[in-house]
């Protein structure tokens, strides 16, 4: 609520314009970046242009400005966060109900201090990276996202096809390619925001999670105990979960993806405030849906001693709400989330490629305009589905995939920290005292969750 409240108070002073004014401003930077523009990546991470006024300003009602983060929090349940989830939830009941809503707070401050990073330095991460620390660091922050990012990107083609196969009862490995396929399509010829504007609701799905948790009847009172009162017990469950939880939620494709698109936004820094306290309401509405995901999984099958092994699994925690339509409902969101987080995964991958050799390229450019940038693109999608063909049941890779995120997130949340708190870099819009503070204490959390992770792992002690 203290970041809530220190955001909103910047709010205030946010001067609004109107959509017609913000398209003018786009195809006026677009004009000039087509007549006489160079094609140096550097100079295409200026500053862009804000719109000029006419003097005719019309604000924007405030559930048009801060609707969409809601809704983008709501739909914010990938098939590892929902897998992951549901592992948790069965393993450990309510166990790590705690820590599912401290998350809440930590994601906020990581995505409010990722926009604002991106929308002062205007480039991608990796970008700052390499220009502030030079070529080797660069090459670690590269290495660490690649490597998760090709598992999340695997496990999420199984996660898709998993989906399909509860739909359309085909075995999921079928389903993969075709995935693959589709993603590469519409990132190279097609325009992922419209895709991304349809499909974007479809996991609202998952909020019947919420009713779910409700008609599953849970011992409310186990449920808020374990909830209220952190506690932790280093056991081979709770260490997992622990790590995979915080790898799924604060995996570092998200908040990359955050600065490269504040990056390219032609708002000026005077509306940050807005759009981080969208970004926060949004993550609150996602971490109220994690939430009772675990609890609605721990009261189904955790109770009983159920751990999940397959889709099926996952999707009888919704049998409280939805009935023998339970795994229909649950394949439609999967679904859903798996069209959306492949394209991410999958362009994310290829900017941080592309900025760490400095080829620029982007998915507004054509293919012509920018073929490194595609065939990486290509290349990583094939890698991703080579993995996800390679054996590993859909909900086995997708747990693994969250704990390797949880692994690599200290690194590459380290490198933006000090890409954040860096007074030359931020020097027009330098983070405040106590948002940089919380960054760096919700870095230390996740730092010491892979220590404890990768001592018991590699000693066997608890």
């Amino acid at each position: 609520m203290l970041l809530i409240t220190l955001l909103a108070s910047k709010v205030v002073r946010v001067p609004l314009v109107s959509h017609e004014e913000v398209h003018k401003g786009m195809v006026r930077d677009a004009k000039g970046r087509t007549q006489g523009g160079t094609t140096n990546p550097s100079s295409r991470r200026l500053p862009a242009r804000g719109p000029r006024s006419n003097g005719k300003k019309t604000p924007v009602p405030w559930w048009r400005v801060l609707g969409p983060g809601i809704v983008s929090g709501a739909s914010d349940n990938d098939p590892t966060t929902v897998a992951s989830l549901a592992v948790i939830g069965s393993t450990t009941v309510y166990g790590l109900s705690w820590l599912v809503l401290l998350v809440i707070p930590m994601l906020a401050i990581v995505q409010a201090i990722s926009a604002q990073v991106g929308m002062v330095m205007r480039c991608g991460l990796e970008d700052a990276v390499r220009t502030r620390y030079g070529k080797g660091w660069a090459l670690l922050a590269l290495i660490s996202v690649l490597i998760v990012n090709l598992m999340t990107l695997a496990a999420d083609l199984e996660g898709g096809g998993a989906a399909l196969s509860l739909l359309l009862h085909l075995d999921y490995r079928w389903f993969v390619i075709p995935l693959a396929t589709a993603a590469g399509l519409m990132l190279v010829f097609g325009n992922y925001a419209t895709f991304q504007r349809v499909l974007i609701y479809l996991p609202l799905v998952f909020l019947s999670y919420i009713a779910a948790a409700f008609l599953a009847k849970p011992h409310w009172t186990d449920v808020l105990r374990n909830s209220l009162i952190p506690h932790f017990s280093f056991n081979g469950p709770m260490i997992a979960g622990a790590i995979a939880l915080l790898g799924t939620t604060l995996t570092a494709y998200s908040y990359i993806w955050e600065t490269e698109e504040m990056s390219e936004e032609t708002a000026p820094l005077s509306q940050l405030g807005l759009v981080q306290v969208d970004s926060t309401l949004g993550t609150i509405v996602a971490g109220a849906s994690f939430w009772f995901i675990l609890i609605a999984t721990g009261a189904t099958l955790g109770v009983n001693h159920k751990v999940v092994q397959t889709a099926e699994d996952a999707a009888t925690a919704l049998t409280p709400f939805a009935g023998h339509w339970a795994s229909l409902l649950f394949g439609v969101g999967l679904l859903a989330s798996a069209l959306i987080a492949i394209p991410v995964l999958t362009a994310t991958s290829s900017y941080v490629v592309s900025e760490m050799f400095g080829w620029g390229g982007n998915i507004e450019k054509t293919f012509w305009r920018a073929r490194k940038f595609y065939l990486t693109l290509v290349a990583v999608l094939a890698v991703g589905s080579a993995i996800a063909l390679a054996g590993v049941t859909p909900i086995k890779l997708l747990f693994a995939s969250s704990i390797a995120g949880g692994l690599a997130t200290p690194i590459t949340l380290t490198m933006m920290m000090l890409i954040a708190g860096n007074h030359s870099k931020m020097k027009r819009k330098p983070l405040n005292p106590i948002l940089l503070g919380s960054g760096w204490v919700v870095t230390a959390v996740v730092t010491a969750a892979a220590a404890i992770f990768l001592f018991q792992t590699l000693t066997g002690k608890n």
